[in-house]
């Protein structure tokens, strides 16, 4: 007996498979379904449910994330947030998100960012997950973002 997987449930299993293979293998391009803010719905719909917190600046994000049952909170409390675009507000709220420990990396939000790829900053990976260093470049995400993560992970 075959099993049929209606629309919601092929989606979510197409993001989540996406969502494990990028934090398996970073820096290796997932593609997820749709543009503007479908990524970032597919996303919740994938990781946000009863027993989790979220947090978006994004009214009409804030609206279809609401419908998944998770608790909305503000961004220091959050488990996973979500960041469409990165502007001076969203950058302040940002600030605020929790962040783990090499040895409770769960006590850390999870942070959803849109983002461009093919242009802008020219990042170096390396480390777990990564078997040679890898380059990726990633644009729309200002200058601002990449020293205030880099203030968090030292």
């Amino acid at each position: 007996m075959a099993i049929v997987m209606n629309d919601l449930e092929t989606r979510t299993h197409r993001t989540f498979r996406a969502l494990m293979w990028a934090l398996s293998h970073p820096g290796r391009p997932q593609a997820l379904p749709g543009a503007g803010l479908a990524p970032f719905l597919a996303i919740g719909e994938t990781l946000v449910d009863l027993e989790t917190s979220y947090y978006t600046g994004d009214e009409k994000l804030g609206q279809l994330l609401a419908r998944l049952g998770g608790r909305p909170r503000p961004p220091g409390e959050a488990a996973y947030q979500f960041y469409p675009v990165l502007d001076d507000a969203a950058l302040s709220n940002l600030k605020k998100a929790p962040v783990g420990a090499h040895a409770w990396p769960d006590d850390g939000a999870t942070l959803a960012i849109g983002a461009s790829f093919g242009a802008g900053v020219t990042l170096k990976l390396s480390g777990p997950g990564v078997a040679w260093t890898t380059e990726l470049t990633v644009g729309r995400v200002p200058d601002a973002f990449w020293s205030l993560r880099q203030g968090a992970i030292q």
